[in-house]
């Protein structure tokens, strides 16, 4: 199935996802203004204040479109960095509620059995935005919904486990320790665990503001695949903005 992207689906995402922070926000910044006006504050504070509210509104847009719309992320040609074996059978792919890669995905890898699964539980992930965003996600067909504690697969029968701004949904370290030995329980010994992930790092703080710490850093991931027991981590940089982060059992 060919997937076609508006030229700015990212930032209608994020506008769509997030709308309820921009109302918040936009809210915000309306009290304060005409506060500031009523005591007849300096231009220089309203301006510092105006200012730093349209940053921390608008700068998340312009990244979100550089790097979903204009980076080239969803033509999947970034994969070439990977070293990925192109005739790879078997391959997962894992999201978190909202999927807008499994038929690139197989579209990438027309002869390989492609099998995906679903971690999104309506109890822990409560966010608006994953609500809003699952209700227009496309389903690839016979997408599995799994607990992040169980895969439902074989010891060590997968080429290549895909998880593609997804991981960060885990939000508990304990539990992306238990996520993660289940992804190397089914990989095989030559495969590899394929994350891309935004990082808690500072081009990262500056495109995202506070939101950057929806995010985990290098250190965080580095430290759960370790006791996960992986025995490589490389971190591949797709854009200031985005990590390719490759694991092998």
């Amino acid at each position: 199935m060919e997937i076609k992207r508006k030229k700015i689906q990212g930032v209608l995402n994020i506008l769509s996802f997030n709308r309820h922070f921009y109302v918040i926000g936009l809210s915000i910044l309306a009290i304060i203004i005409f506060s500031l006006l009523y005591i007849e504050c300096s231009n220089i504070i309203l301006y510092s204040v105006i200012g730093s509210f349209v940053y921390g509104l608008l700068m998340p847009l312009i990244i979100s479109a550089y790097v979903y719309d204009y980076s080239g992320y969803y033509n999947l040609n970034w994969l070439k960095a990977c070293d990925i074996d192109t005739q790879a059978k078997n391959i997962i792919n894992i999201n978190a509620g909202f999927d807008e890669t499994s038929f690139l995905i197989k579209n990438k890898f027309p002869k390989a059995e492609l099998q995906v699964f679903d971690f999104y539980n309506q109890e822990k992930h409560t966010e608006p935005a994953i609500v809003r965003a699952r209700k227009v996600s496309l389903t690839y067909p016979n997408t599995r919904q799994i607990s992040t504690k169980h895969i439902p697969l074989e010891d060590d029968t997968t080429d290549i486990v895909f998880l593609l701004s997804t991981a960060h949904e885990i939000r508990n370290n304990d539990e992306k320790v238990l996520f993660l030995k289940e992804c190397h329980r089914i990989c095989k010994p030559t495969g590899k665990i394929i994350m891309v992930e935004h990082l808690r790092d500072l081009p990262n703080f500056f495109a995202f503001s506070i939101g950057f710490t929806h995010f985990f850093s290098k250190k965080t991931w580095k430290t759960v695949y370790k006791k996960a027991g992986f025995s490589s981590f490389k971190n591949i940089k797709f854009t200031p903005f985005m990590s390719i982060i490759i694991n092998k059992p």
